[in-house]
This record gives structure tokens, C-alpha cells and sequence, in this order.
């Protein structure tokens, strides 16, 4: 049985040989580690100043060559996901004007404002252009026609070489053209506030929002890829972001359109979504997902509370600390995964890998020791 078919298999809650290994992203300093050499993949803020400064290609032949170089290096994971190969600007793209106002912040010809953080590798939009800041949608903003052209086929460069160099015999949880359950509305009674304020707006954007990733898939789910992995942060370590009641009425809908679309397309489904999302669960399950991402190590979240509650309808993956990835010894992190795997394969639907990323800041040493106990432990869990 190769990897692909354990995947398949245990998304679908089938037995399998053994207990798959994935990870949802690894940030670069850990693909430096094993490649030998530095690299664009997962490095966000060196990667956006590149595209800035005209040198897509540069990037795109690192994406390509380098994650096919980390994954074959390491050999063990048997899920990949489409975030170490993203969707990049089309190949003919021209430079964005910007300037650099600080160490750390740039400002685009758009008016916005970036700030990059060296210690996460990120890089945010911290000030939006003014005309965004004071307007004032309006649901007949969002009522008119969707139309949508297809994409220049180079944006999808760095992922379809991916599918084709790895996509044989590893997992491919790969695009579409995403998922908007929680609507950020523009203006001062946007984001969680125009739940409340804008009502029947959110309803409008939330509507077109569906029907324009519905169009788009068809360019955006690519050939040779297996699964559909869809993502938004809608939790807080401690609660949804938004009530049950709320999601019910506001987010569900959007979520079971997203999600049942790429069923019927024929792909199976996962869903990375951070935070305590237990009291959403079942309504995750109710839409169609079957596997969920991110088991962030708080008690709501455990692997052996979610497992017994909900593992006869969905599978799950993580159960591996990033925390200890980062800042454990590699002891603790054999232990770890020896855990995961005494709790999580058990009547299968459980696929190993970190709580949420291999995080920058990971030790090399954790890393590596993390794949030797897998290695060593993986045909005992059948």
C-alpha cells in the first residue's frame, strides 16, 4: 500500500496499513536544515519582497525544486499539502512599487501598510488604504453578477509541479478557490462587528463570496491532485470567534456549499482551522469535512476527547506538540509521538503529524528525532 493509498484510506476512516504522516506546513529554517541550502519555501517575508522586486522566477524555482528536494530527503511523509507550493503572481507579473519606511515595515503603491515579524516569519497588513478604511457596504455591493475569468496558468507554476514529481505515490491535499465562512466586511462596522451592525450585508457578501470560489474552482482544483484543503481561523485558543448560534445561521451554510462542492467534484476534504474549535465540531462533521487540522494542545482540543466524541464520523490529524518541536528536547518528542499513536490509531481516521506546523524555530534535532520514532513505530499502529 503506498502512502497516497494509507491517506485515502484513512480520510475515509477505511482500515489502512499503517498510521500516515503529514504535515500541514514546514517553515524554512527547517528545510534548510535537510536541504543543505537556504530557500524561498515557507520564508514569507523574503518571498513577498522578492515578488515586490520583480523576482518571481526566482522564487517559483525554489518552491519547485526545493520541497521536492525536502520531501524526498526525508521520505516518510505521506500527506503534502499545496502551502509549501502556493498559488504565485503569473509569470509576467510587473514589480509593485513600494517603499520601506522602517527595519521592518514597507508601504505598497496601494497605500498599504506591511509590518514583518522576523521572530514568527511573518508579514502583515497593518494599515489599509483609506478608501477601504471609511467605506460603507451596502448589500447592493454584493448583488450584481459574478463573472470570472480564468487565471494566467502560470499562477499554479510551483503546485502542479509538485503533483507532478511527488503525486504518484504521496497524498496531494491540494487547492481550490478557498473558503470565506467568516466575512471581514470594509469600513468602521466591519469584521466581527457587522455580524451585528450589517446583518443582511454579511448574508450578501457571504453569497457572492460562495459563488465566486464555486466558479473558480474549476481552474483553481488542479489535475493529479486528491484531496481539497480548505482553511480559515475562526477560534480563539479559549472559543470560536463567533457563537454557535452565529455560525449556524451565518457560516454554515457557506461552509456546507464549499465543502459538499468539492465532495461532488469527487475530492475528499479537509479543513485546517486553529483554535478551540470543539463547540463548531459538529457542524464541521455535518457539512462534509472529513479530516480536521490543527489540535491545538489545550484540554477542549485534546486528541483523545475529539477522538472519542467524534472519531467514528471524521478523521483526525496532529496529535504532535509544535510547542515541544520548538522548544522540547528530542526525548520529549519520541515520547510524543508515541503517545499520539497509542491514542489516535485506535480504530483508525487518525493521521499523525504536529498540532498545527512544523513551526520556524523548530530544532533540527526535535525534527529528526520526531521522524525516527515514527519510523520506528509506524507498522506496530495498523
Amino acid at each position: 500500500m503506498t502512502g497516497k493509498e494509507c491517506v485515502q484510506r484513512t480520510i475515509a476512516r477505511e482500515p489502512a496499513a499503517y498510521v500516515p504522516l503529514g504535515f500541514y506546513v514546514v517553515d524554512y529554517d527547517t528545510i534548510e536544515a535537510v536541504i543543505g541550502h537556504k530557500t524561498y519555501v515557507r520564508d514569507k517575508i523574503a518571498c513577498q519582497l522578492a515578488f515586490w522586486e520583480g523576482r518571481r522566477d526566482e522564487v517559483v524555482e525554489s518552491f519547485k525544486k526545493d520541497t521536492v528536494e525536502f520531501y524526498r530527503k526525508i521520505d516518510c511523509a505521506d500527506l503534502i499539502t499545496f502551502k509549501e507550493a502556493p498559488v504565485v503572481p503569473p509569470k509576467d507579473a510587473p514589480p509593485t512599487k513600494f517603499r520601506k519606511l522602517t527595519d521592518n515595515t514597507w508601504e505598497t503603491e496601494d497605500g498599504r501598510v506591511w509590518m514583518a515579524s522576523y521572530l514568527t516569519n511573518d508579514i502583515t497588513c497593518v494599515k489599509q488604504p483609506d478608501s477601504w478604511v471609511h467605506a460603507q457596504p451596502k448589500v447592493e455591493d454584493y448583488s450584481g453578477p459574478v463573472e470570472e475569468r480564468p487565471p494566467d496558468p502560470s499562477v499554479f507554476e510551483a503546485f502542479d509541479y509538485l503533483v507532478e514529481h511527488l503525486g504518484q505515490d504521496r497524498y496531494i491535499a491540494g487547492l481550490s478557490a478557498g473558503i470565506t465562512a467568516l466575512i471581514s466586511l470594509p469600513g468602521e462596522c466591519g469584521g466581527l462587528l457587522s455580524y451585528y451592525m450589517l446583518p443582511e450585508v454579511v448574508r450578501a457578501a457571504s453569497r457572492q463570496s460562495v459563488e465566486r470560489q464555486n466558479r473558480r474552482d474549476q481552474w483553481y482544483i488542479r489535475p493529479g491532485q486528491d484531496g481539497v484543503l480548505m482553511e480559515q481561523d475562526m477560534a480563539s485558543s479559549t472559543a470560536p470567534m463567533i457563537s454557535p448560534e452565529l455560525f449556524e445561521e451565518f457560516c454554515f451554510p457557506a461552509v456546507c456549499e464549499r465543502i459538499g462542492r468539492a465532495r461532488s467534484l469527487g475530492f475528499q476534504t479537509l479543513f485546517h482551522n486553529c483554535g478551540n474549535n470543539r463547540p463548531l465540531m459538529s457542524y464541521f462533521i455535518e457539512a462534509g469535512v472529513q479530516c480536521y487540522q490543527s489540535l491545538q494542545t489545550i484540554p477542549d482540543m485534546s486528541l483523545e476527547g475529539l477522538k472519542r466524541d467524534f472519531g467514528d464520523r471524521i478523521a483526525f490529524w496532529g496529535g504532535i506538540p509544535v510547542e515541544l518541536l520548538v522548544a522540547g528536547t528530542p526525548g520529549e518528542c519520541r515520547e510524543a509521538v508515541g503517545e499520539a499513536l497509542e491514542v489516535g490509531a485506535p480504530g483508525g481516521g487518525f493521521i499523525l503529524g504536529p498540532s498545527h506546523s512544523v513551526a520556524k524555530g523548530t530544532k533540527y534535532d526535535n525534527f529528526m528525532a520526531t521522524l525516527d520514532e515514527y519510523v520506528k513505530l509506524r507498522d506496530k499502529y495498523q
